[in-house]
């Protein structure tokens, strides 16, 4: 994927795409996580490369979630403390994260406490490898996108088009330019290519392979348009629970039939 730094700040066009990556990035009201993670659990299960899926409630997260059937809208890389902390105290900087309206900047854990979460572990990968893989990432801190392409912004504003299942992913690669490379995840997706690690499987013809799953494999591999779900997805990573790495026990859970009733009036 080849990356491109924008145009004059002071170009028409430029600053009308700026406009409406902003508006599409906007935060919707009345988003309420079903099971968000505990941060505290989440700082102290996630390990640098990690990625971190987040179900996303801005504007455009409703179109990526349509047009890849998932319900991860965005992805971050996690870099531990690789980055200095604020001099005015604010939360350190752990998550290097690719935007629109922003381009690729560095953000707290703290930005998506209020969201469900997954993180996906690549797996077989050295403390050197790890550091490759966030370095690329801190490299590509302040690369911001050429968003003259309004049309390429604009197909977000229709978050559920009319089309069978089967295209709609391809709806994303249609007609694509920067925008939509910064929407997708495909900057984190060149940071482990970087070191050869694959995101998703080769394309191979075998048994119990149908020719639209060769097809579309290949097609997202080829155009690096990778998209959240892809990692989720991928099986060269793992998913890894947070609660569950803590010690979980449901036998400590106070389950008990007094609380099932208190459960069972305040639903009523």
């Amino acid at each position: 994927m080849t990356q491109s730094s924008p145009p004059e700040s002071g170009s028409l066009l430029q600053r009308i795409g700026a406009a409406i990556a902003e508006k599409l990035t906007r935060q919707s009201r009345g988003y309420e996580p079903y099971t968000p993670s505990d941060q505290e659990t989440l700082l102290a299960t996630l390990k640098p490369g990690d990625i971190l899926l987040v179900e996303g409630n801005a504007r455009i997260s409703g179109a990526i979630k349509y047009l890849t059937q998932s319900t991860w809208s965005h992805a971050a890389i996690y870099v531990g403390d690789a980055l200095p902390a604020p001099r005015d105290g604010a939360d350190r900087p752990r998550l290097i994260e690719v935007n629109v309206a922003d381009g690729c900047v560095a953000v707290p854990l703290s930005k998506y406490a209020c969201f469900n979460t997954r993180i996906c572990r690549p797996v077989g990968l050295t403390e050197s490898e790890c550091r490759q893989v966030t370095d690329f990432m801190i490299d590509k801190l302040g690369l911001r996108y050429d968003l003259r392409n309004i049309v390429d912004l604009m197909r977000y504003f229709l978050p559920t088009p009319p089309v069978p299942v089967r295209w709609r992913r391809r709806m994303i690669a249609l007609g694509s330019g920067d925008p939509t490379r910064a929407i997708c995840s495909s900057l984190i997706a060149q940071a482990f290519q970087s070191i050869t690690y694959p995101i998703l499987p080769d394309v191979v013809r075998r048994e119990g392979i149908s020719d639209y799953a060769e097809r579309e494999i290949y097609h997202i591999r080829h155009h690096s348009l990778f998209a959240p779900r892809d990692f989720d997805l991928s099986p060269y990573f793992q998913i890894i629970k947070p609660t569950l790495t803590q010690e979980f026990d449901f036998r400590a859970f106070p389950w008990g039939e007094a609380e099932d009733e208190e459960v069972v009036a305040e639903a009523s």
